[in-house]
């Protein structure tokens, strides 16, 4: 081949692999979902759920091209596209059956990321049309993180999410147990990168008090200020805007330092 052609496809190839997509799929459940995007079709958002906010629902915002080069090791590209796929009420065993998953895994890509954050609606044992027992909960991490690995792609388990309760002398306690416990677990088994999400938002939420956090993360509002909650709301599991813009923010910065841990 000449040299001027040889250079071409080199340019080419070179172009080629910087346009290349890494999907960061999140799976979960309410508190990761993303309301805004056509959540229940027909319905407009502002109406009828603004302002409750899962974080993945601003998750694409600190996966843009001046921030990959941080979690560059995990993710190769210099495009990131965030599918968000949780869903509200979802357990791990739900999301499973109702062939949720099946649709992340049909499309799942080498080097593609799957996030996933269960365990609220896991430990509901009073819903039993959600409840997973720890084993089953285990279980279908397993499964979700197999599977994942089959396709090339890259699992990353996070434990469940903070809930606003209970407060003890000014510090957020703990109200998961088992089920914090048991992606711990799972991850240590099958050498999955995790991040400890309950703990970082505690702590976080701990930093900025109860008050702060009641008021403007959670969604715990006053009446007559939004159209979907005339009678205002008392919810301290849901996000706020502003509360997650930095759950967001504290699971970016946990790809940070799965990112420096990895060797290139």
């Amino acid at each position: 081949m000449p040299l001027f052609g040889l250079l071409v496809c080199i340019v080419i190839m070179a172009f080629s692999n910087q346009q290349k997509t890494t999907t960061v799929y999140l799976i979960g459940d309410s508190t990761m979902a993303d309301y805004a995007n056509n959540y229940e079709e027909g319905k407009d958002y502002m109406k009828t759920r603004h302002p409750v906010t899962g974080w993945g629902q601003v998750f694409q915002q600190f996966l843009v091209s001046d921030s990959l080069f941080k979690v560059k090791n995990l993710i190769k590209t210099n495009v990131a596209l965030v599918d968000d796929r949780a869903r509200g009420g979802r357990s791990t065993r739900t999301f499973f059956q109702e062939g949720r998953w099946r649709s992340v895994y049909e499309n799942l890509k080498k080097n593609d990321i799957v996030i996933m954050q269960f365990g609220h609606n896991d430990a509901a044992k009073e819903k039993t049309e959600r409840y997973v027992d720890v084993e089953g909960y285990k279980e279908f991490l397993r499964l979700f993180v197999s599977q994942t690995r089959e396709k090339g792609a890259i699992p990353i388990i996070l434990t469940p999410v903070a809930r606003n309760f209970p407060w003890k002398e000014g510090v957020l306690n703990d109200v998961h147990g088992e089920y914090d416990q048991a992606p711990k677990d799972v991850a240590k088994e099958l050498k999955v990168l995790l991040i400890d999400l309950n703990k970082k938002s505690r702590d976080f939420f701990t930093k900025k008090g109860e008050p702060f956090v009641t008021e403007n993360y959670f969604m715990n509002l006053p009446e007559n200020v939004y159209e979907a909650y005339p009678n205002g709301q008392k919810d301290n599991t849901h996000f706020q805007p502003k509360g997650a813009i930095e759950v967001a923010k504290l699971v970016f910065e946990g790809l940070q330092e799965l990112n420096n841990e990895i060797k290139n």
